[in-house]
């Protein structure tokens, strides 16, 4: 699988002027390999811009496995949700790093509150639990955090997709089809 490069795949518009959707993907070191580069690829094949939001611009991110890194192509203290149409947070030890940050969580708020599309696959719901958005929620998640997703008030469902409102949620790699598709479908709608 060599190294992949962060970027978007769409020139920069003027405000305004954006008829692709755009979708963040938030990351840092330790991701999941596939469950970045799965949906990342789908999402870039599919037609829409992506972007690699990371604790900071031009970092190198490696995933766990090591068989892709990217490239963060902003900092988060740069990234403007109004930008976005939809958050993508990958898996791996990537939310656990990205949850302690107050703007990091302050962008999935605001992702959120826009009801724009939030997908998250394995651990990334962590970082949903840190923004407090999961009170109501019906989600998944990897197995092992099933406990701290109904103590952030979730109503959990032990299956390879889960849609609820503007989240999408999956459980680890074996999902990733299905979270892709679900994924896809909300970019389309």
């Amino acid at each position: 699988m060599g190294n992949s490069k962060g970027g978007t795949n769409a020139g920069h518009q003027e405000k305004g002027e954006r008829n692709v959707k755009k979708v963040a993907f938030l990351l840092a070191d330790g991701f999941e390999d596939s469950e970045m580069q799965k949906p990342y690829e789908a999402v870039k094949e599919a037609g829409y811009e992506t972007e690699i939001i990371g604790l900071e611009k031009g970092a190198q991110l490696k995933g766990k496995k090591g068989t892709v890194s990217y490239t963060s192509d902003l900092g988060i203290d740069e990234a403007q949700p109004a930008e976005y149409d939809a958050v993508v947070i990958p898996g791996g030890q990537s939310p656990e790093n990205l949850r302690t940050n107050d703007k990091m969580v302050e962008f999935v708020k605001q992702i959120d509150s826009q009801k724009k599309t939030v997908a998250a696959i394995c651990h990334g719901p962590q970082l949903l639990a840190s923004a407090d958005l999961l009170k109501g929620r019906t989600i998944t998640s990897y197995n092992a955090l099933e406990d701290d997703m109904v103590n952030a008030g979730a109503s959990f469902e032990d299956k390879e997709v889960v849609v609820d409102g503007n989240f999408v949620t999956s459980r680890n790699p074996n999902d990733e089809p299905a979270f892709i598709r679900e994924l896809l479908t909300k970019l389309k709608a």
